[in-house]
């Protein structure tokens, strides 16, 4: 799965098409365009039988364009990327960014496809896309595009708990531009998997994954934040500045980031009892010389912050 800069853990997570689907929504593509080609040929040459010969080719080849060439970039144009193939393919043509295409980039996709798709009858299209990462062809490189998968399974979509409240927008400073994509797909994997780890290999893989993304983005973890807790933090902080990039400022509510409001330090007093989703994936740490009896909790310093964390017993 590419994690696009607009999406991964949200609805703009998408998957990018590959050769087959892709080649399957260009043949649907085409045969639908043949038929209406024909059908527009044959309306032409009923109504253009007293032309002579040359013309006759002129306006043949003047519908070949307008069908072949200009039905595509219209269409692809007024849906926003979505032809009548990649609509029964679960298809969608998509900016680098992950937003809606426009008119200049049907039209650099229709141009060059032309070339790479009818002329060479999509031999060039084929080992463009075998060599592009993300399945690309020429047209979608020039124009910035990307093909993606609209429908995708959700059993293949693994829960990411989020992170404590406490936490929500604590990292919106920090700059998540270095962290590769590798490191976000690990991240990710370890979140949807973290309740079926054992606790103490469960740690161990938190607290390396923590210390990646502090080496990428320059910033040591906070002190006293659970290493678990500190990766869902930072995932659900690159979630909200891409959907605040997709779709505006009024989105970042919806994925629980409020930068607007500072985070409070003291969320023991406000949240009585263990969070819900980080303790099965902790170890057990040993008590501080200031701890007191067992099952009470230990009241925040301003030294080190309280972290709302509670180890399994």
């Amino acid at each position: 799965m590419s994690e696009l800069v607009t999406g991964e853990a949200v609805a703009l997570e998408l998957r990018p098409a590959r050769l087959p689907s892709r080649a399957l929504a260009v043949l649907l593509d085409l045969l639908v365009g043949v038929i209406v080609y024909v059908v527009v040929t044959i309306a032409l040459v009923a109504s253009t039988a007293s032309l002579d010969e040359a013309a006759q080719f002129a306006v043949s080849l003047a519908a070949f364009v307008l069908v072949m060439v200009g039905g595509p970039i219209a269409v692809e144009t007024l849906s926003h990327g979505r032809s009548l193939g990649k609509l029964a393919c679960g298809l969608r043509v998509v900016r680098d960014d992950g937003g809606p295409i426009r008119f200049r980039h049907a039209l650099v996709r229709g141009g060059i496809g032309v070339i790479e798709i009818l002329l060479t009858f999509g031999v060039v299209a084929c080992v463009a896309s075998l060599v592009s990462a993300r399945g690309r062809r020429l047209g979608d490189v020039f124009a910035g595009t990307l093909v993606v998968r609209e429908r995708v399974p959700v059993a293949h979509t693994g829960f990411l708990p989020p992170p404590p409240p406490w936490l929500a927008g604590r990292f919106s400073g920090l700059d998540l531009s270095a962290v590769p994509d590798g490191l976000w797909l690990a991240i990710r994997q370890y979140l949807g998997r973290m309740q079926q780890l054992d606790p103490q290999v469960g740690w161990a893989m938190a607290e390396r994954l923590a210390a990646d993304v502090a080496a990428r983005t320059g910033t040591p973890a906070p002190q006293g934040v659970p290493p678990a807790a500190y990766l869902a933090a930072v995932v659900q902080e690159r979630q909200a500045r891409e959907a605040r990039r997709a779709f505006g400022n009024g989105a970042a509510g919806a994925y629980g980031t409020q930068p607007a409001q500072p985070p409070s330090l003291s969320p023991v007093a406000a949240t009585p009892g263990p969070p819900p989703y980080y303790g099965p994936a902790a170890a057990p740490q040993p008590p501080s010389p200031g701890a007191g009896p067992a099952g009470t909790r230990e009241t925040p310093s301003p030294e080190r912050p309280g972290t709302g964390f509670a180890p399994p017993a």
